[in-house]
Parts: structure tokens; C-alpha cells; sequence
């Protein structure tokens, strides 16, 4: 069969032209495919285009953030540094390229202990040598994961220099300041002892002169002699508090104490300052208020005596009041005068330290401007308050400062306020033209019940007296003149007033002569105390049998044993003092003038070579050797000889504070007893060492 006309080659055609379509079909196919794959590429290179753009965007605005906080940013893998920023190449005086890669590290100068914090990150400082000297680093140590799994150490750092500077600044300045407070405290103490040392004299001299034969006249010089260097002494105790409080070292007594009491001896003691100005000076407690109290007494009689002080000084004309009374919870004491005032712009500035309410170089009145400040510390320190303000009323009357200070002053248990006598349909005149203790009088006799009438001058005062109004009683200030105090008198005596008082300062007590040669019925002395009045105007009754009281220590004290005492004190008059008083005592005193002989003396008493002591009164500042020197070369000589009784040590300091006493014992001293030396204390001491067989005044 031929071949060519067979069917096959047509059919061969027909297949490779199916074959050709099929095939151009599916490259078709696959062009559009790729086609769209290249299209769908190109789109994903564009997204990455853009996230890679995000992305250095990001980077760079995350780079900005750190770079502009000034952090020191370094990641280590191992010692070499895989990234730091810009901040800490420029500690190390390089840029960040050739940081990236090195092991480069500033020297370390000092580094103060790591903190560790949850996670295992730890804090710490370092200081390290830079290019541009020591900086201090505060850094915050982490481990950051990484690509792979991988971890590196991360550290962020902040320069801290100037905060370190500024700390060193404040300790150093604290330390600057503690030294000057104790060299402060050091002067204080040889102040106080300078003060204290004469004033031993004066007042052991007064009391030693007390004790011997002494007319009336010679006695009241002695109490003024004491009353002068009690006050200086008070005087020293104020500038040493003031120091405490300013250091924060006062500790406050919480114990009962008088009100009462001590309103009136700070009135008594006050008085003669007043009166020697021609003032008067008044005192007032509120008849409500029970006397005793809860509280630091010594603080609370500081404050009163810095006040009225302070008023008396300030004051020319007419007077001081005092008022205590009760105001809520609190305990209000208000001082009154009737000085100039205190202008309103210097009310605040007064309680400050060395400020007075008039400061100008042409100021009338002296001082250190301490007193208010110390009123005003203590009165916070107690839980009170203190302020200033003008006196209340018409004319001269109204003129004058108005100190009020408020405290938390708790009652003693259950003490009540005493009753006042009942005097319930008396009636008493009152002449006295005194801005303040003449309605001081008004108000007591009104708590008793009885009625008062108050006459400022002798002429209204007479007039009431020859009214029809009748009298059981009249107080008649001296203050209006002594001749129209004794015609108030003979009028009072024509009226059928029973009691006719006169009112007289001490001063005048003594030269008005007797008051009942003067028409007068008795006398009371100013300030007028609340009891003396109701004494002098209550019925009496019978009197009781004479009660025999001891006296204090003196020649007729009873018999010791004769006791033998070594006074080590370098100061002549105060080892005259001593030595005498002792001898009042009945002892044998033998004088050493400074610490090296009083050691040799107690070791020839140790050897049974000389004296034996019964007691030793050590001076702490002696030269030679101090008195805590010679305590602790006793001791140690002792304890060389067992079996030998311990030597009571007895240590005479003019320094009082608690640090003082501290070292004396922890020196050895037995005691420590302050200067100005208080007999009863040493008689304590003598009747301790001389046994059972020694009657003591208390007994």
C-alpha cells in the first residue's frame, strides 16, 4: 500500500499541530502566571520597600529619643561592645564606629555597692576616669535576648556627677555644721562653768553668812544677795536651754507640779524689778482652774519669767498683769502691760532669734533678743503656741502688748480647784488706781461670793466710805500717797469698817513703819497673794500649839562622827566655801589646789602613809589633772590593791548637762553634784559614808 496515500502522515500533521496548540497554550499560560508572580513580587518588594523605610524611620526616631535623654546605652556580648550609642562613645572620647567592636571601658576610679532587683537586673554607681575628668555613673545592668536566641549584658547609665557633688556638698556642710554646734556647745559649757564658779562663791558665802548671828536688816541684805545670784544663775540656765532647744536636745519633765506656787514665787521674784521701775506687777489664777498640774514646772516657770521679764523691761508706766486660766483643754496664760505695744509688722519677727520689736541702732532698751525666741521654742515644744497682740480698751488703759500663750497642761489625778472661802454678803473696798491688781482683787473676792467696789482714786474712795453703804473690809493702795492712804483710814475707822488693810511693795513695807499707827488694821504685801487675802479677811481661829520645825543644815545640827574629806578644787573662795561648810558639818577638811596633789594625797591614804579620807569632792576642771583624770587613776590604784574598800568619789561640776554627769561616773565618781553646791545634797553624802550611827536632819 503507498505509503503517501496512506491515512498516517495526515493524521502525524493533524497530531504535531494539536501538539503546537496544546503547547503554545500552556506557555500562554505560564507567560500570564509569571506575569502575575513578577506583578505580586514587584508588590511585595514594595511593601518591603516601605516596612524597611518604617522600619529606619522608627530606628531613627527611636535613636532621637535615646540620644536627646543623654542615657548611656552599651550592649556587650562577652568584652566586646556590639552597639553603643552616641552618648557613651562620647564618654569615652571616641564616635560610635570605633566604639562598635572593641573592648574599650573607662578606668574605674570607685564603685559603691549593687543593688539587686527582681528579673536579675542590678543597680550601681561607678565613678570613671573620662577625658573630661571623674563623672559618676548610675547604671541599670539587664540581660536582652537577641536574634537567634542569643543574649548580650545591656547597661544604662545616667551621669549622676552633679547629683554626687551636691551630696558631698550637704555632708560636708552638715559636718561643718556639727562642728561648729559642738564648738558652740564646748563654749557654752566653759561659759557656763565661768559663770558658775564665782557664783558658787556668792551664794554659798550668803548662805554661810546666813548662818551666823544676823540683825533683821542684815538678813534682808543676805536674801538679796541670794535673790540677785539665784537670778544670774537663771540667767546662765537660759542662754544653756536656749542652746539645748535650738539642738533639739531638751527633754521635757512630765511630773505634778504647783500651779499655784509657782505663779507666786515667779510674781515674788519678779516684783522687785517691777517696783524698782515704779510699776506694778500683778498676778491673777483663775479660781475654776485646779492648781496642780501635769508638765515640765521648770519649762512653764522659763516661760513666765522670759514674759513678764520682757514686760517689766518694756513697761514705764502703770503695770504687768499675769492671768492663768483654763481655755478649752488648754491652760492660757496671758501677760498684759502697759508699755508702747508691738507694732503690727513686728509681731511675727519678735519670737525670732536676736530680734526686738524695735531694732533701730537708737533703741532705748538693751538685750539679746533671746527671751521670746525661747518662749516661743518651748512653748512648741511642750505642744502649745505663743502670739502677740494689742491690749483691749479705752485710753491709756487700752495701750500695751498682749502675750497669750496656750498649752496642753493635763490635771494632776483627780485635784480639784480649791474652794475659796465663803464670804457670801461681805462687802470690800478697794481703793487702788493699779490698771491690773486692783481688778485681780475684784475677781477673787467675786469667786468667794462677796461683793467689791472698786475706787481708782482717794476722792472716789472716800466718797463710798462716807456713803450709806456700808464695809466689812477696805484695801487701800499705798501707790495713791501715804497721806491719803491714812485719812482713807481714820474714814474707814469712822465707817465701822472692821478690817483696814493697807497695800505696800516690800520696799515700802519697810520704810511705812506700823501700819497700826497709821489707822490700819494690818498690811499685805504685792503682789497680793489670793491666800494672804483670804487669811487676813477670814475668821481666824484658835491657834494651835507652836510646832517646832528643824532647821536646815547648820552649827546645831546633831552629832556625826567626825568624817575626814579631801577637797580637790583649784579656786580659792570655793575651797573656803567647802572647807567651811564641811566644818559646819562637823568635819575635817583638807584642802588640794589641783588634781596632781589631791591624787597624791588619796594614794598616801591608800599606802596608810597619810590621811585617811572618808569621802573626796573632785573638781572636774583643775589643772595639773582634771577631776575625771584623778577618778580614773583611784580606781586603777584600787583595783593594784585587792582587798582595799572602795573610796567614795563625790565629782563638783559647774557643767550640769547629762553628758557631763555621764562621763563623771563612767570616769568612776560615785556622784556628781553641781555647782552652786547644795548642802543638803553633801550632807546626804556625809550621812552615807558615816553609817547607820549618823542621826540626819530628815530622820
Amino acid at each position: 500500500m503507498d505509503l503517501l496515500s496512506s491515512p498516517w502522515p495526515a493524521l502525524a500533521v493533524v497530531a504535531l499541530a494539536l501538539f503546537a496548540g496544546v503547547a503554545a497554550v500552556t506557555l500562554l499560560r505560564q507567560r500570564d502566571r509569571i506575569v502575575r508572580q513578577a506583578a505580586e513580587l514587584a508588590g511585595d518588594v514594595e511593601q518591603l520597600n516601605d516596612r524597611l523605610w518604617a522600619l529606619a524611620d522608627s530606628e531613627e526616631h527611636y535613636r532621637s529619643l535615646i540620644e536627646a535623654q543623654g542615657d548611656l546605652i552599651v550592649r556587650r556580648d562577652g568584652p566586646r561592645i556590639v552597639y553603643a550609642n552616641g552618648a557613651y562613645a562620647a564618654l569615652l572620647g571616641l564616635n560610635e564606629a570605633e566604639v562598635v567592636g572593641a573592648v574599650a571601658a573607662p578606668r574605674l576610679v570607685a564603685c559603691r555597692p549593687a543593688l539587686a532587683l527582681d528579673g536579675g537586673a542590678r543597680v550601681f554607681d561607678e565613678c570613671l576616669a573620662t577625658p573630661d575628668g571623674e563623672r559618676w555613673i548610675s547604671w541599670v545592668e539587664t540581660v536582652v535576648p537577641v536574634a537567634l536566641g542569643k543574649t548580650v549584658l545591656q547597661r544604662v547609665g545616667r551621669d549622676i556627677t552633679a547629683r554626687i557633688a551636691g551630696e558631698q556638698e550637704l555632708v560636708e556642710a552638715r559636718a561643718r555644721a556639727e562642728s561648729a554646734n559642738e564648738a558652740k556647745s564646748r563654749f557654752l559649757a566653759t561659759v557656763s562653768h565661768e559663770f558658775r564658779t564665782p557664783l558658787n562663791g556668792i551664794l554659798g558665802m550668803a548662805d554661810l553668812l546666813g548662818d551666823t548671828g544676823l540683825d533683821p536688816e542684815q538678813k534682808t541684805y543676805v536674801r538679796a544677795l541670794r535673790t540677785s545670784g539665784e537670778a544670774l544663775l537663771g540667767l546662765v540656765d537660759d542662754i544653756l536651754d536656749f542652746a539645748k532647744v535650738e539642738a533639739g536636745k531638751l527633754e521635757l519633765a512630765s511630773e505634778p507640779f504647783d500651779l499655784a506656787l509657782l505663779l507666786e514665787t515667779v510674781s515674788e521674784l519678779m516684783a522687785p524689778r517691777a517696783q524698782a521701775k515704779g510699776i506694778e506687777l500683778a498676778a491673777h489664777l483663775a479660781p475654776d482652774l485646779p492648781t496642780h498640774l501635769i508638765g515640765d514646772r521648770d519649762r512653764l516657770r522659763q516661760i513666765l519669767l522670759n514674759l513678764v521679764g520682757n514686760a517689766i523691761k518694756f513697761t514705764d508706766q502703770g503695770g504687768v498683769g499675769i492671768r492663768i486660766g483654763r481655755d478649752g483643754g488648754m491652760v492660757e496664760i496671758v501677760v498684759a502691760d502697759t508699755g508702747p505695744g508691738v507694732p503690727e509688722d513686728r509681731r511675727q519677727a519678735i519670737f525670732e532669734e536676736f530680734e526686738q520689736a524695735d531694732d533701730s541702732a537708737a533703741r532705748r532698751h538693751e538685750g539679746t533678743g533671746l527671751g521670746l525666741a525661747i518662749v516661743r521654742r518651748l512653748a512648741v515644744l511642750m505642744g502649745g503656741s505663743v502670739g502677740v497682740e494689742s491690749r483691749e480698751g479705752e485710753g491709756e488703759a487700752g495701750k500695751g502688748a498682749l502675750f497669750r500663750v496656750r498649752l496642753p497642761l493635763p490635771v494632776a489625778g483627780d485635784a480639784v480647784a480649791p474652794a475659796p472661802p465663803d464670804w457670801r454678803g461681805k462687802r470690800v473696798l478697794i481703793v487702788s488706781g493699779a490698771p491690773f491688781g486692783a481688778g485681780f482683787l475684784q475677781e477673787t473676792i467675786a469667786a468667794t461670793g462677796g461683793v467689791a467696789m472698786l475706787a481708782a482714786d482717794a476722792a472716789t474712795g472716800l466718797s463710798l466710805l462716807r456713803s450709806n453703804a456700808s464695809y466689812d473690809a477696805a484695801l487701800i493702795d499705798q501707790a495713791i500717797g501715804r497721806e491719803a492712804a491714812t485719812i482713807l483710814a481714820e474714814a474707814a475707822r469712822a465707817a465701822g469698817v472692821a478690817d483696814c488693810l493697807i497695800m505696800l511693795s516690800p520696799l515700802e513695807r519697810r520704810q511705812f513703819g506700823s501700819p497700826r499707827d497709821a489707822g490700819f488694821t494690818g498690811f499685805l504685801v504685792k503682789p497680793v497673794r489670793a491666800r494672804s487675802l483670804y487669811e487676813r479677811l477670814s475668821p481666824r481661829p484658835a491657834p494651835a500649839a507652836p510646832v517646832t520645825e528643824m532647821s536646815g543644815p547648820g552649827p546645831s545640827q546633831p552629832p556625826r562622827p567626825r568624817l575626814t574629806v579631801l577637797v580637790a578644787e583649784d579656786n580659792e573662795i570655793n575651797a573656803l566655801l567647802v572647807t567651811r561648810t564641811l566644818e559646819r558639818f562637823g568635819c575635817a577638811a583638807i584642802w588640794a589646789r589641783d588634781g596632781r596633789e589631791a591624787l597624791a594625797a588619796v594614794s598616801a591614804c591608800l599606802d596608810a602613809t597619810g590621811p585617811s579620807f572618808d569621802l573626796v569632792l573632785l573638781d572636774i576642771r583643775m589643772p595639773e589633772l582634771d577631776g575625771l583624770a584623778v577618778a580614773r587613776a583611784v580606781r586603777a590604784m584600787e583595783r593594784d590593791r585587792p582587798g582595799r574598800a572602795r573610796l567614795p568619789l563625790v565629782a563638783v561640776s559647774a557643767n550640769v548637762a547629762a553628758g557631763d554627769r555621764a562621763a563623771a561616773l563612767a570616769a568612776g565618781m560615785d556622784d556628781c553634784l553641781a555647782k552652786p553646791l547644795d548642802r543638803v545634797a553633801l550632807q546626804r553624802w556625809l550621812d552615807r559614808v558615816a553609817g547607820p550611827q549618823t542621826l540626819t536632819l530628815s530622820a
